[in-house]
């Protein structure tokens, strides 16, 4: 596996990748998590490095700058009536669009619209999509500028609020002029199963789903579901893995049109190249498909 976060000089221990899992989606605490990071480790020294290795660091993660002359990015507010009133997020388009261009909801973790999430939507603004990335923290005030601070800040928030301005950002974006009318979504792991809850939430919404590491829809809204879905998964991830299956019959069963892959040698979280979780050939493959699916669904 490849790891891009190069503040981690030691190995980084495979419980160390469950526990910060753990850790990451609220099933264990900081002070119980240092803690155990500490009990892999030999040395004070040797704990910090793996800490280091497992938490992001965001200048790697630029694959596109934010003043690349091929795209145009700002940040975009929309009318959210049945969550908070009012969303924002991330906007970017190819500079020189000739024709009307298919989109894509672009949704992130559990901790805000952070500078990963960003890039991502600019790398779909370079492959021809207008991207659209909103921020669930808007509404306390955006991102913090540190995941901590923005998990425990989406954490404290009304999931159903935050549903319901995750809803109104598609319908806007779908509304764009520039547009063309065809929507794909897109996220990673919170946004991951927000991108199979809209595609069954918003079948006449949603064209196209490509959820990264992410919980199904519940077994009673699969049968809702009209867009093609691309389910993109890291074979080391049991957690989520093991909610997969039954959908997966669900899927089959009512007819959705639907691909999934495991990839081998690959975590939760795999596509984040701010972090050791980052696998290079794998996160380059599932993207390629994933660029490969909107192409084929959206036009």
């Amino acid at each position: 596996m490849t790891k891009r976060n190069t503040s981690s000089t030691v190995a980084i221990p495979a419980k160390a990748y469950e526990l910060y899992d753990k850790y990451a989606h609220g099933l264990l605490n900081r002070r119980d998590f240092l803690t155990a990071i500490g009990g892999l480790a030999l040395s004070t020294a040797a704990a910090a490095s793996i800490l280091g290795g497992l938490m992001p660091n965001y200048a790697l993660a630029e694959q596109v700058s934010f003043n690349d002359p091929d795209i145009s990015a700002n940040y975009e507010t929309f009318p959210s009536p049945e969550g908070h009133g009012e969303g924002r997020g991330y906007l970017v388009t190819p500079a020189k669009a000739e024709t009307k261009l298919p989109m894509v909801l672009v949704i992130h973790e559990n901790r805000g619209l952070n500078p990963y999430i960003e890039d991502v939507a600019r790398r779909l603004a370079k492959a021809g999509f207008i991207a659209f990335a909103p921020d669930a923290l808007w509404p306390l005030g955006g991102y913090p500028g540190n995941d901590d601070d923005g998990r425990q800040m989406q954490g404290s928030m009304d999931r159903q609020k935050i549903v319901a301005d995750l809803k109104a950002a598609a319908r806007w974006l779908k509304q764009l002029d520039a547009g063309s009318g065809k929507l794909g979504v897109v996220g990673f792991c919170f946004g991951g199963a927000m991108t199979g809850l809209l595609a069954a939430e918003l079948p006449d919404i949603v064209d196209a789903g490509v959820p990264f590491y992410g919980s199904p829809p519940a077994a009673d809204k699969i049968a809702d579901i009209k867009a093609p879905l691309l389910v993109q998964l890291g074979e080391l991830d049991s957690r989520v893995n093991a909610m997969w299956p039954e959908a997966e019959a669900l899927l089959q069963k009512h007819n959705v049109q639907f691909t999934v892959h495991r990839y081998p040698d690959s975590h939760h979280g795999f596509h984040n190249d701010s972090t050791s979780r980052y696998n290079k050939e794998t996160a380059e493959l599932a993207w390629q498909r994933t660029i490969d699916f909107f192409k084929q669904h959206l036009g």
